[in-house]
């Protein structure tokens, strides 16, 4: 499974690309306005920094100014991956776009219905919200095992799963036993990852038993 983070901060963006882990980078309006930085200088410092798709969001809603400022958006980098909306005017530009070998990624999936539309667009990714869905009381993690379970059954797709909205290592585990292709999450989601008591205790008892030992190994 893949790893994306979901963030504008490059500083944070480098720290996990050093790790080796790091897949690629999604973006959105939300984050580009937390950054406080330029939308097209901050895209293009990130593709810089990670090989990987980062995904670069239209701020229009209409097909003819969405299709512009998605060429625009496509012509920043070649790992540019142009996100466009669940709307069927997003899924003209995704159809399009993607014809022209653009990486596509569709945001705010909400139902394995509007995954197969994306699908059927061309899209590189498909972006399914879990944390929003489970915000509502409904079961997030649910319409992931019913999106894998569709697309496991037309082998010619070859649309990817892209969990987003993550708010918990659970989604992350979860999303890999159910066999989705990419996950999206903010910095201190993947950190968490890191984290076990069992891990800190165990580490502490091997420093406090080696430094008994009076030994060095340089």
């Amino acid at each position: 499974m893949k790893f994306f983070v979901d963030t504008g901060d490059i500083d944070a963006i480098k720290a996990l690309a050093a790790t080796g882990m790091l897949d690629g980078v999604t973006t959105n309006p939300s984050l580009i306005k937390k950054s406080g930085k330029d939308f097209i200088p901050l895209i293009e410092e990130i593709c810089d920094v990670v090989s990987g798709p980062v995904s670069a969001e239209v701020a229009a809603t209409d097909y003819d100014t969405m299709i512009k400022e998605a060429n625009k958006l496509a012509g920043i980098a070649r790992n540019v991956a142009v996100k466009v909306p669940l709307t069927q005017d997003g899924l003209r530009v995704c159809r399009e776009m993607a014809d022209q070998g653009t990486m596509v990624n569709v945001t705010l999936c909400f139902s394995a219905g509007q995954a197969i539309l994306a699908a059927k667009a061309g899209a590189a990714f498909i972006s399914p919200f879990v944390g929003r869905l489970d915000d509502l009381s409904a079961d997030g993690m649910n319409l992931i095992a019913e999106i894998c379970e569709i697309y496991g059954n037309y082998p010619n797709w070859e649309t990817e799963i892209l969990v987003a909205s993550v708010r918990s290592p659970m989604h992350i585990t979860e999303s890999a036993r159910l066999g989705a292709d990419v996950v999206t999450c903010p910095p201190e989601v993947i950190q968490q990852l890191y984290k076990h008591p069992l891990t800190q205790s165990g580490l502490e008892a091997f420093v406090k038993d080696w430094a008994a030992t009076g030994q060095s190994i340089v």
